[in-house]
């Protein structure tokens, strides 16, 4: 495992869920937030409005005053499944990201056609950034993904990483990333949250749960 850092090391991590995520204790996300605030890391995990018929513009109201509370920081942005669209429909919006953050992972995005299919989240579907936009809004983008996300299923790595731009890390069979697919603990993705150093962690790939 990574050497834990000081936690005054003015860092800050916000981890966005998904559509219909009422952020159970068993998810990775839960996991994640509980043991970097174990460590000391300031962490906002927050309840996103109505996340069973999410509205686009009252989330993005939401991360933008997340984003003014954790100013200053070093700030690490962990998005799950539609969180993902979220950031970028961020990233796309000019002016709205003032200040770039440090890192973002962009975790099983689901792909625009299976989001088109759900009236709650069809607006979600992506505003199709260029690849200069995620690195303007951030020093360093990453995509995690897997090859049987039934939410994506041309791969994230088609519909985002590589139009993007992105390095992405792809782990065979892993579903959703989620509880269905046993996502509880994830020690790689926190040893890649605790590593400080972009020279180790831009090379670090994030593995599947073991």
């Amino acid at each position: 495992m990574t050497e834990t850092p000081t936690a005054n090391d003015g860092r800050a991590f916000l981890i966005l869920h998904g559509w219909q995520n009422h952020r159970p204790a068993a998810h990775w996300q839960h996991w994640l937030a509980d043991r970097l605030t174990d460590l000391g890391h300031e962490v906002a995990y927050p309840q996103l409005p109505e996340p069973d018929d999410p509205d686009l513009e009252r989330w993005l109201a939401e991360l933008d005053a997340l984003l003014e509370e954790l100013a200053g920081r070093r700030i690490t942005v962990v998005c799950h499944s539609l969180a993902c669209l979220l950031w970028l429909h961020a990233v796309a919006r000019d002016g709205f990201l003032s200040t770039p953050v440090d890192r973002v992972l962009l975790v099983a995005p689901p792909a625009p056609e299976v989001l088109l299919e759900y009236p709650e989240v069809a607006e979600f579907a992506p505003p199709g950034p260029g690849p200069a936009r995620p690195a303007e809004a951030a020093s360093y983008t990453r995509v995690v993904a897997t090859d049987s996300d039934p939410y994506c299923p041309r791969g994230a790595a088609t519909a985002y990483a590589e139009p993007l731009g992105l390095p992405a890390d792809m782990l065979p069979g892993q579903g959703h990333l989620d509880l269905d697919a046993g996502y509880g603990s994830w020690p790689s993705m926190l040893d890649w949250c605790l590593d400080p150093s972009p020279e180790s962690y831009e090379k670090k790939p994030i593995t599947g749960r073991s």
